[in-house]
């Protein structure tokens, strides 16, 4: 498996947000969002093999929460799936953030997906890979990363057109954070006012969650390893 970074940290999304987790970065993505914040994922990276892996996670305990992210994970599906499997059979209790464009039904249904929908804004909007739909459970989770009003529109149709609240635990709508944020940890870093969506969601009756990026509230928006 190739790594860019493995630490630990508290989660800055999803609704495990704010509880101590274990991040293992993954090398590599095949898309170019336009807002990405993890450019420096796409090359490059140290070589371990899953058992090393394995053995990296252990020493973080008492830690059992762990977060697959990248880059885009499901690249190194062959060395991933299975040693999700073993840490699933260990008692870890795992996460996977993934942009959705690569196929999800050979992760074990145990495994919290984080399932980024990408919206137009990104750049890669038609890169969602529409099957992946029917491998969600109640326990997983899908997102939407916004930066202006055509992005919430594309999310509020699409969660509506296929009834995501019918077949995901949650739905979340996550403002853009720019690629240049100053130091300050604070909303004014985001391209979409958090307030500005609140007020849309508010208005749509949307059955959507507002998530944050608490880390980059905790920190400085930029701080990598966090």
């Amino acid at each position: 498996m190739y790594l860019i970074e493995l630490y630990k940290s508290v989660q800055g999304e999803s609704s495990f947000a704010g509880l101590p987790c274990v991040f293992v970065r993954l090398a590599g993505c095949n898309l170019r969002c336009s807002w990405c914040d993890s450019e420096y994922t796409f090359q490059g990276g140290y070589r371990q093999t899953s058992e090393e892996v394995e053995a990296a996670i252990e020493k973080l305990a008492p830690v059992r929460l762990v977060e697959f992210t990248g880059g885009e994970p499901m690249l190194q599906e062959r060395e991933l799936v299975p040693l999700m499997e073993r840490l699933l059979q260990r008692g870890y209790e795992l996460m996977l953030e993934t942009s959705g464009e690569r196929p999800l039904a050979a992760v074990p249904r145990a495994v919290h997906k984080i399932v980024d929908v990408k919206c137009p804004g990104s750049g890669e909007g038609a890169s969602f890979h529409l099957p992946n739909l029917a491998a969600l459970t109640s326990a997983d989770e899908v997102k939407f990363v916004l930066s202006n009003r055509r992005d919430y529109e594309f999310a509020r149709d699409f969660l509506r057109a296929h009834s995501l609240e019918t077949l995901a635990g949650n739905v979340l709508f996550s403002p853009a954070f720019t690629k240049t944020p100053s130091p300050e940890r604070s909303a004014e870093n985001c391209l979409l006012d958090p307030r500005q969506l609140v007020d849309w969601m508010l208005e749509d009756g949307l059955a959507a969650r507002l998530s944050l990026q608490i880390h980059k509230f905790v920190w400085a928006p930029a701080t990598k390893g966090v």
